[in-house]
């Protein structure tokens, strides 16, 4: 099952190449920085590995917003080492403040 339109190559009347698409992987890209980001705060066992997902989804469909993609990526991983951080703190399977 696929959720989004596939960015397909196609050709205008001038000849020159367009990707359609293009801004559901924008969107992924942004989604991805906003989740890694919250994920910070709350919830980072379940939006980290989303932004790392959406992420890579964007960044393996060649998104306009690169950097975007990638900070989300790092976020989302991020997320994860602050959880392992907690819990390691904590010596339990979840963290609270």
């Amino acid at each position: 099952m696929q959720l989004t339109a596939p960015a397909k190559r196609t050709t205008d009347a001038n000849g020159a190449i367009r990707r359609t698409g293009i801004r559901d992987t924008d969107g992924m890209a942004v989604a991805s920085f906003v989740l890694g980001l919250l994920g910070l705060l709350v919830l980072n066992v379940f939006l980290g590995p989303i932004a790392i997902a959406l992420a890579g989804v964007a960044l393996w469909r060649g998104t306009a917003r690169r950097g975007r993609a990638l900070l989300g990526l790092g976020l989302g991983v991020a997320d994860l080492l602050v959880l392992v951080a907690f819990m390691s703190a904590d010596n339990t399977m979840s963290w609270s403040l």
